[in-house]
């Protein structure tokens, strides 16, 4: 046993100094073969630094923005809109303006310019006509009309939520409605809500458009209206571009006029609503105006 051990410890000696030459006169294969390289090395056929494969539907030569804008809507319907920043949403309304190009910077620029996402899409068309960051622009009057039905859409769904019910069940309804309709509005209008005997709104008509400081108003085509609609009451809306709501001492003796050709003929003046920026607005009533 122990000559068999001794044996066999000097063959794998020969083998691991010379490989199999004394067996059969063979080369040093083992001397002579590099050892095989594991999966995690990289070999001379796979350098480390090769790039790594693009995502699934993406392809080498596809812009990088191809893919932003599949993540941004699977964010968006995967998460909901409060899992994107406006000018995220905006982009997404801009894809359909420039299929090809990459719309983050021009929706980016629009928001600093019109300073948020509502005032992008309530814009005065002519100002969104031809602008224009890194060479996309809304240089035509589908990608303008592509804006701003954005904003009709918004304002025809909140007019919904207001129109035929209860002034009073919805106050605060009402009030987000004419911020919304009425806030970034670049000139003065005047704006007159007519009720019912249920205090139901029946209408809501913008009566005349101003100036950035002024809007004239007529007591009788205001109490004219309300005849014609078989309205009981009516609030009276006008904003200030400015965005200060505070009333002028124009704007109150203007409501005089009003209320005292409306008690003529039994009309209410519930309430006139003077509308700022920034959710701020000032209540005739509650300041105790009216």
């Amino acid at each position: 046993m122990a000559a068999g051990k001794t044996r066999k410890s000097g063959t794998n000696q020969r083998a691991a100094g010379h490989g199999l030459s004394d067996a059969g006169g063979f080369p040093d294969l083992l001397a002579s073969t590099p050892p095989l390289a594991s999966a995690a090395e990289p070999t001379a056929e796979q350098p480390a630094d090769l790039p790594m494969e693009p995502p699934a539907g993406e392809s080498e030569d596809e812009p990088h923005y191809i893919g932003h804008r599949d993540r941004l809507r699977r964010r968006f319907l995967n998460r909901g809109s409060d899992a994107l920043e406006d000018y995220e949403l905006l982009e997404m309304v801009l894809f359909a303006v420039s299929p090809m190009r990459d719309v983050k910077p021009l929706a980016k620029a629009l928001i600093k310019a019109f300073g948020d996402l509502w005032g992008v899409v309530n814009a005065p068309p002519e100002r969104l006509r031809g602008f224009k960051a890194e060479g996309v622009s809304l240089g035509t009057d589908n990608a303008v009309a592509t804006v701003r039905i954005v904003g009709a859409a918004a304002l025809r769904a909140m007019q919904k939520r207001v129109i035929d019910r209860p002034v009073l069940a919805s106050w605060q309804a009402l009030l987000d409605y004419c911020a919304a309709a009425m806030a970034h509005e670049p000139t003065e209008q005047f704006r007159l809500l007519f009720l019912d005997r249920k205090n139901i709104l029946i209408a809501d008509e913008v009566q005349q458009r101003g100036t950035v400081d002024h809007t004239p108003v007529y007591p009788r085509e205001v109490v004219k209206r309300a005849l014609e609609l078989a309205a009981s009451s009516v609030i009276l809306v006008h904003n200030h571009p400015s965005g200060d709501p505070t009333p002028s001492r124009a704007d109150i003796e203007m409501t005089k006029e009003i209320v005292r050709a409306a008690n003529a003929v039994g009309l209410t003046v519930h309430d006139h609503l003077i509308i700022g920026k920034g959710g701020k607005h000032t209540s005739f009533k509650a300041q105790r105006l009216l």
